[in-house]
C-alpha cells in the first residue's frame, strides 16, 4: 500500500504542475474559504486530475468526500493517497461491479453532503432516489456531462429534481474544450496505446455528431483516417456533411467501417443488425458515460464461442461465418477504463474542474434565491474562469475604448452616426 501511495502522491503533484487555474484558485479560496462547514459530495472519474479538483475543494474549506462514477475509471493509488489527506474522505476502486459502485456512491452520502459536484448526475439521483431524507439540508448541485445535464432535465420533468442545478456541461468554458478537445483527443490516445494499431487511412465511424463526436473526428481526420459520421438529428448531420465529413445511416456505415466510436449518450447504438454487417477485425469502442451504447449482449448471442481477451482491454467476438469483432473495456469508456488510459489532458481538467469549483461557489452563495430545476450557469462564472486561464498563460486582451461602447449602446441612426 505504501507504493501506491507514493505512486499516487507523484501522479497528483504531476497534474498540479500542469493545472495553473487551480494552483490559482486555491491560493484566492484558501483565504477567504468560501464552502466552509459544508460537507461537499464529489462524484467522479477518480484520478491525478479528478485528486486536484478534490485538494482545491478541500482548500476552500469544504469536508469533501468522493467516490467513483464508472465501475473502471478510478485509480487506486490516487484513491490512497487523497484518503491520507486531511479533510478528504473517499470511497472508490477501480474494477468494480455496478452493484459495488452502488454500495461505494451509498457510503459517500452516508455522510450527509449538503451539495454535489457530480459526473452523470450519479450521486445526485442516488440521492434522490435513496437517501430523500437528506433533502432537507441540502443545497444544490452542479453537474459537468451531457449525459448527465439530460438526466437532470428528465429528473425535472419528472418533479423529481427538488433543488437547483446548474448545467456547467453547457457553459462555452466546458463543452468547447473539455468536450470537444479532450474527448477527442483522449479516445483516441487511449484507443491507439490499447490496439497499437495506426489510424491513418482507415475508415472510421463516429455515432454522433455532437461536441466529442465533432472533437473525434476531427481528430481522427487530422491523423490521417477517413471519418464517417452517423446521426439521428437533420442539422447535426448537415452541420458534418458541410464540415466534410461522410454521413450516412448506421446500417451502411457498418459495412464500411473498421473502427467504431459511440458518442451519442443512449443506447443500441450499435446493435445486432449492424454486427451482422461488419467486416473481419473491425473494432468497437465507446466514449460515451454508461457502457449501453455497443449492445455488447446481442454481440456475445452472435458469438459462436466465449469472447477472449485478444490484447488487454480487447475482448474478441467470434461469428458463426467465421468473423471476428473486437471490443475494446467492455463498450466503457475508451478514454477511461482500457489498461493505459489516463482521461483528458490536465490543462482540459484544469478549465473543467475550475468551472466546477466556481460555479459551486456562486450557486451555495445564492441557490436559496433559486427555484429548483436546472439552470444555466451564469455568464460572468464562466468569463471568470476564461480570464483566469488566459492569465496562467500569459495571454493578454484588448478592452472596448469609450467610444466602441457607446456605440454598441446606441440604437437610433443619430446616434450610431454620432456615438
Amino acid at each position: 500500500m505504501a507504493a501506491d501511495i507514493e505512486q499516487g502522491r507523484q501522479k497528483l503533484a504531476w497534474a498540479r504542475e500542469h493545472m495553473p487555474v487551480h494552483a490559482a484558485l486555491r491560493e484566492r479560496l484558501g483565504r477567504s474559504r468560501p464552502l466552509a462547514g459544508i460537507t461537499l459530495g464529489v462524484c467522479s472519474h477518480v484520478e491525478a486530475k479528478t485528486g486536484v479538483f478534490v485538494e482545491t475543494l478541500a482548500a476552500a474549506g469544504a469536508e469533501v468526500v468522493f467516490t467513483g462514477s464508472e465501475p473502471g475509471s478510478s485509480q487506486d493509488d490516487v484513491v490512497a493517497a487523497l484518503n491520507e489527506q486531511d479533510g478528504i474522505t473517499g470511497y472508490a476502486r477501480r474494477g468494480v461491479s455496478e452493484e459495488e459502485l452502488e454500495a461505494l456512491h451509498l457510503q459517500a452520502l452516508d455522510h450527509a453532503p449538503r451539495f454535489i459536484l457530480d459526473d452523470a448526475a450519479e450521486l445526485t439521483a442516488r440521492l434522490v432516489h435513496q437517501r430523500p431524507a437528506l433533502l432537507d439540508d441540502f443545497i444544490g448541485m452542479c453537474e459537468q456531462t451531457t449525459t448527465g445535464v439530460q438526466r437532470l432535465q428528465a429528473m425535472a420533468r419528472a418533479d423529481a429534481l427538488p433543488f437547483p442545478a446548474y448545467a456547467v456541461n453547457n457553459t462555452p468554458m466546458k463543452h468547447e474544450f473539455d468536450n470537444i478537445h479532450g474527448t477527442g483527443e483522449s479516445s483516441l490516445t487511449n484507443l491507439l496505446l490499447t490496439t497499437n494499431l495506426l489510424l491513418a487511412g482507415k475508415k472510421v465511424v463516429v455515432a454522433g455528431f455532437g461536441d466529442c463526436g465533432l472533437g473525434i473526428a476531427g481528430k481522427a481526420r487530422a491523423l490521417g483516417a477517413r471519418v464517417a459520421i452517423t446521426e439521428i438529428e437533420p442539422r447535426q448531420a448537415l452541420r458534418a456533411h458541410m464540415a466534410g465529413f461522410e454521413v450516412m445511416p448506421m446500417l451502411e456505415a457498418a459495412a464500411w467501417g473498421e473502427i467504431f466510436i459511440t458518442t451519442t449518450g443512449n443506447r443500441d447504438v450499435i446493435r445486432a443488425e449492424h454486427f451482422e454487417a461488419m467486416a473481419d477485425g473491425a473494432l468497437l469502442a465507446n466514449a460515451g458515460h454508461f457502457n449501453v451504447e455497443i449492445d455488447a449482449e446481442a454481440l456475445a448471442g452472435l458469438s459462436v464461442e466465449p469472447p477472449h481477451e485478444a490484447r488487454p482491454g480487447i475482448m474478441e467476438y467470434r461469428l458463426a461465418d467465421g468473423r471476428r469483432l473486437h471490443l475494446v473495456c467492455e463498450g466503457r469508456l475508451v478514454n477511461l477504463a482500457t489498461p493505459t488510459a489516463m482521461g483528458h489532458p490536465a490543462e482540459v481538467m484544469d478549465q473543467t474542474f475550475a468551472m466546477q469549483i466556481v460555479a459551486a461557489c456562486h450557486l451555495v452563495e445564492r441557490a436559496a434565491g433559486l427555484e429548483p430545476g436546472v439552470h444555466p450557469v451564469p455568464d460572468q462564472v464562466d468569463r471568470e474562469v476564461a480570464e483566469l486561464k488566459l492569465e496562467t498563460l500569459g495571454i493578454g486582451l484588448d478592452t472596448l475604448t469609450e467610444s466602441q461602447q457607446r456605440f454598441l449602446d446606441a440604437w437610433r441612426d443619430d446616434q450610431i452616426k454620432g456615438a
